[in-house]
């Protein structure tokens, strides 16, 4: 479930990261944890996210989160990207984790099977293709749900 302050924390760090040239993707706070943690995942559309940004990032959300208030008194702030472990979705992910392990998860059974594993070849406009064990597969692109990397393996 998200937490009740998480739409205001988009708010205030979304026009942050966007004077910085990044992009809020997301955020969680870690109420359970002591002291709690707030995490807010950034991107850069200019290519990897680096620490870099992710320590500007910080600096500058520290600056308008503590005059904001709407936080507990203690919490630990973490700036990062989804990385490696996000889902695949624009033609660039696809080019950039080609040869990678990748899951692919399909709305209904394809060939017998609602889930593949395999190495990524690519996509096109109708086809997402992975190889297993040499074996070219074809995923028809209306079926597949999600393509993510098989940290696994």
């Amino acid at each position: 479930m998200v937490h009740a302050l998480i739409p205001q924390i988009i708010d205030l760090a979304a026009p942050v990261a966007e004077n910085l040239g990044l992009s809020v993707v997301g955020a969680v706070f870690h109420t359970h944890q002591s002291p709690p943690v707030l995490r807010v995942d950034i991107s850069n559309s200019q290519g990897e996210t680096s620490l870099d940004d992710c320590e500007r990032m910080s600096r500058a959300l520290e600056a308008v989160l503590e005059p904001a208030s709407l936080l507990p008194d203690a919490y630990i702030l973490e700036i990062s990207s989804p990385g490696i472990s996000r889902f695949l979705s624009t033609d660039r992910d696809f080019s950039s984790f080609k040869g990678f392990p990748m899951i692919v998860r399909t709305s209904e059974p394809y060939q017998g099977h609602k889930e593949w594993t395999g190495k990524l070849i690519g996509r096109d406009e109708n086809l997402v293709y992975i190889s297993q064990k040499g074996r070219k597969i074809k995923i028809p692109r209306q079926l597949v749900t999600q393509v993510q990397l098989d940290e696994g393996h």
